[in-house]
């Protein structure tokens, strides 16, 4: 899925997460903004978020309340906007490969365990580095950066 679909260009007019969130892959789903519920989790396809290089998409990814996409690997450029916007991504082929939607999954960062609480399974993806989850923790880069200049 490329960044087009995540959040479609007619709305890259504005920065605002609450706005962007509202519109988040209505070209690929029109009812997903209206369906997302805060802590859902995004399992997607490979090389999610290939495309442009905009920064709209993860953040309308996490202003729509999910809190971690899944996929078997993410375009680089989207990997990297990811953590920089707040937005835990993990690269794990057979969890997403084997979830559905409905499915009930728990991930665990620092390990990199993810379970599928709903077929009893547990997937083994790489853990977020501990500086990635400090941006995390801290909301993205830019409130990271804040944070330690006022240190």
């Amino acid at each position: 899925m490329d960044t087009d679909l995540i959040i479609p260009a007619r709305y890259l007019n504005t920065s605002d997460p609450k706005e962007l969130a509202k519109h988040v892959m209505e070209d690929a789903d029109p009812e997903f903004s209206k369906n997302v519920r805060p802590g859902d989790i995004i399992v997607a396809g490979e090389n999610f978020g290939c495309g442009s290089s905009r920064e709209h998409a993860p953040i309308a990814i996490k202003a729509a309340g999910v809190t971690c996409v899944i996929a078997p690997f993410f375009a680089r450029i989207f990997y990297r906007n990811a953590f920089n916007m707040g937005l835990p991504i993990l690269e794990c082929e057979s969890a997403a490969n084997e979830a559905v939607t409905g499915d009930t999954l728990t991930v665990d960062f620092s390990t990199g365990v993810i379970k599928n609480e709903t077929k009893g399974k547990t997937y083994q993806a790489s853990p977020i580095p501990p500086f990635m989850q400090e941006l995390i923790a801290a909301g993205g880069l830019m409130s990271y950066t804040v944070k330690m200049a006022g240190k």
